[in-house]
Parts: structure tokens; sequence; C-alpha cells
């Protein structure tokens, strides 16, 4: 497990193009058959990827639970928010109970379950399985949220280039959790902007992954003070951590969609510090 210690904004200011990445971008989430993860001492969020394609794969595989949480099994003081982001659709076991999950479709998981296995329905077009797990203090409900069921916002402008849709799945108005909340913003083509007019979130920290990316195009993801901004350039399936002292914006040479995800003090989605666009230094 990839550990990753809290950053203050003060030293960031003087951090180079690789010291910001190595400090706060993710990438290789998906090999065949493993489990990544990254574990963020920004409210002690761990970021998850899993690629099933020959095995069945219990999310603890390669993971000292002990040494890494202090537990028996991952998911003991934990809940947990998956997403498949894969070209075909996949099933997970949650002790015992099984969900199919198509493209986009996310399944909340639970403080306690034990034994969480991931499998993809056909191997020549894996799920992949991007995850997010916050620390827990209360059990609620093991969920399957489709997009169906998803609650949508439309927001933006065309004329802004920020045309989108917020898709809010582990939400307060969707599902009850301990503190853990996801989404998925898709932006319409043409629009390139996400999260503007940009915002910090001191009460909370979030971490942003990027995909439906093409091969050829990148995402400009903008991150620190908002006087003292800096930019991480990011391709398809990266994440990136957003700490709370941060803004969490992004523009990009082509469309594409986004999971978010947040925790923290509390769940409010508009709890937030907005930034006056001109005042970005």
């Amino acid at each position: 497990m990839d550990i990753r210690y809290s950053a203050n904004q003060k030293d960031v200011k003087r951090y180079t193009t690789e010291e910001l990445r190595n400090e706060f971008l993710i990438t290789g989430l998906y090999k065949p058959d493993e489990v990544v993860a990254v574990y963020s001492h920004v409210d002690r969020m761990v970021t998850f990827g899993c690629m099933p394609v020959e095995e069945t794969v219990p999310l603890d595989k390669g993971i000292d639970c002990w040494h890494n949480f202090g537990t028996h099994y991952v998911l003991e003081r934990r809940e947990i928010g998956i997403f498949n982001i894969g070209e075909g659709s996949g099933r997970i076991s949650v002790d015992g109970t099984e969900y199919k999950l198509g493209y986009k479709d996310c399944l909340y998981i639970t403080k306690g379950a034990k034994e969480v296995l991931f499998s993809s329905d056909d191997k020549q077009k894996p799920a992949k399985f991007y995850m997010v797990s916050a620390p827990a203090h209360v059990s609620y409900e093991t969920k399957l949220i489709t997009m169906a069921e998803a609650n949508h916002r439309p927001c933006g402008e065309a004329e802004l280039a920020n045309q989108r849709v917020i898709n809010q799945f582990i939400h307060p108005d969707v599902l009850k959790t301990a503190q853990l909340s996801m989404g998925m913003t898709e932006l319409k083509p043409g629009s390139v902007w996400n999260t503007m007019p940009c915002h910090t979130h001191e009460r909370r920290m979030e971490i942003y992954t990027y995909f439906e990316v093409p091969e050829d195009q990148v995402v400009f993801h903008f991150m620190g003070e908002p006087q003292e901004t800096r930019h991480i350039v990011m391709h398809n399936y990266d994440a990136v951590i957003s700490p709370s002292w941060s803004i969490h914006c992004a523009s990009a040479t082509h469309n594409y969609t986004f999971i978010w995800a947040m925790g923290g003090e509390n769940q409010e989605f508009d709890d937030m510090d907005n930034i006056y666009t001109p005042d970005l230094r």
C-alpha cells in the first residue's frame, strides 16, 4: 500500500512538478487481478483500484490489514464506495450477497462487511472497480445505486464551456452513510471546465478520478490556495488528492467524466467557500 502523508499549503508553494505529482497524483490503479491501494493521511481516505481478469479478487489481496489499518479486515471500521468504470460489467460479492455492476453503476458497502470479492463477466472486457474508503463509526445499509437511481443536478452553461450534470450517488439525498460522499460529473461535448467557479471546503477533503479521457488528450487539474494555484497534468483513469485548503477544478483538451469522493467533518454538499474567479492567481 502506498502511503501519502499530509502536505501543508506553505510547503506546496515550493514544490517542483515532480514533487507535486508524487504527493497528490495517483496512477496505475488497474493491474490485472490485483488490488492497488493508496492511503492518504488527509482524513485517512484510501483510494483503491481493482481489475479482475482471470481471478475472483478479494479486497484485501496484498494488503496487511493489521499493519495498515490496525484492524482484522479492511472494512472493520471503514465504509467504501465503488464504481465500475471498465469496458465490461462485473460482480461484487459482499459476505455472500452478489451485486452486478454495469458501466457507471455504484455500490456502497457499509462498515463491518468482512468478505468483498471482485470478478468480471468477460475477461476480454474486464470491469474496472474504482473505490474510495473512509473511516466509519456506524453501520448503515449496503446498497447498489444505478445511474437511474442517482440524484441528477444539471448545471453550467455551454457558453462558459462548463455545461455538465452532477450525478449524486453516495449522498445524503440518496442514502445514509457515516461520512463518505461520492458522485459522478459528466461534461457535455464542447465543455471542458469542471467545478467552476472553483471553491475550497475547509471541513472536507476531496479525491477526483478522471475517465472517458481520449488517449491522446489530457486533463489539467488545478489545485493549491486560490492565490497560489498549481496544476497537475492527468490522463485517463488517473486520480488526485485535494486537501481541504486546496481548490479543485480542471480544464481539458476534450470533454470527460470524473468521480468525486469527499470525507471530513460533514456531508453538506453546498458547504463550500466559493472563490471569485478574477481573484484567482
